[in-house]
């Protein structure tokens, strides 16, 4: 905005807006620092003729209600423009071709109505990667590494990035902390691009729901809060709600699961012993809990709210 440009500059609104609107211009250093600092955009950009035609987040995100989009802050808005140029690049190096020998998005496809039971199995058959193989990674490191080269393997090119805005320390908060990750659609180059400063299980679950989008053929983005999917219509609910189911399906398989919980207590110690298990976060095996009705709505609210507050805390004392 107006003010939060004038702010970082040290100016009033009023002389943002008069450099705008042409009525006045800021000097050359003032330019270099809105283009460098505050846009991210090169200094030559500001002596075209006009602003340059770029696809919208719209076009990107089709699923996303208009709301959420205008509520995307500065820093993820940088980094999808970063991963258009990633896109691009990978267009040049490869010669126009992905060099995976192999491409799930090619060889599978699904319609929103499919259910996440079957997407999951046949994603996973296709990766070559058993629940066998999953649970003796034992640690969330591994397993994301694992996941990652399951996937660049058959054509999905996965990045990782700090969605905190430069400088901050992540102690400057301009709710880009709240996004999780986000892909790409490309039917040669698809792209997920990663927020590395989340504990590397929610990592893991976001390379899976935003696999999911890349199936619909769809750009999506993951956020901590998805209360807007409640907001949604048609396609757009299925396949926000699909990609949620996909990805919890795909990391804790449902009959596996049940196997696994058969006839042991539910509590503090048994839902890390299942999370470490499938390498999943603890808020991934108490949903799974609530639904199969292991866990009551009020106990599965009250945890999440405490485990939440927990994580908020480690984060301001320096622990994030």
């Amino acid at each position: 905005s107006l003010e939060e440009v004038a702010q970082r500059l040290k100016k009033s609104a009023a002389d943002v807006e008069a450099w705008e609107t042409g009525r006045a211009a800021p000097t050359y250093v003032q330019l270099e620092t809105l283009a460098y600092t505050i846009y991210k955009r090169p200094v030559a950009i500001f002596f075209f003729p006009e602003p340059p035609d770029e696809p919208s987040v719209k076009q990107a995100f089709r699923t996303l209600p208009e709301e959420e989009i205008d509520a995307i802050p500065p820093r993820v808005r940088y980094l999808l423009r970063k991963a258009a140029v990633l896109q691009a690049n990978l267009y040049e190096v490869f010669d126009g071709a992905n060099p995976a020998a192999r491409g799930v998005l090619r060889d599978l496809a699904f319609p929103p109505s499919v259910s996440a039971v079957r997407m999951a199995r046949e994603v996973r058959a296709y990766l070559g990667v058993g629940l066998s193989e999953q649970q003796a990674w034992h640690d969330a490191g591994t397993a994301l590494h694992q996941w990652r080269d399951a996937l660049e393997g058959h054509g999905v090119f996965v990045f990782k990035d700090s969605f905190n805005p430069p400088g901050s320390g992540g102690k400057r908060r301009d709710g880009s902390e709240r996004y999780s990750g986000f892909c790409l659609y490309d039917a040669e180059f698809p792209i997920i691009y990663v927020n590395n400063n989340l504990p590397k299980t929610r990592q893991i679950f976001t390379l899976f729901h935003e696999l999911a989008h890349l199936f619909m053929k769809t750009g999506g983005i993951d956020t901590e809060r998805d209360r807007f999917v409640a907001d949604l219509e048609g396609d757009a609910r299925k396949v926000e709600t699909l990609c949620n189911a996909f990805a919890a399906e795909f990391l804790v398989p449902g009959a596996d699961f049940a196997h696994q919980i058969r006839g042991v207590a539910i509590d503090g110690k048994g839902i890390d012993r299942l999370a470490r298990l499938y390498s999943v976060s603890r808020e991934v095996i108490l949903r799974r809990l609530r639904d199969r009705d292991r866990v009551a709505q009020e106990e599965y609210e009250r945890l999440a709210a405490q485990w939440k507050a927990q994580a908020r805390a480690r984060k301001g004392a320096g622990g994030g």
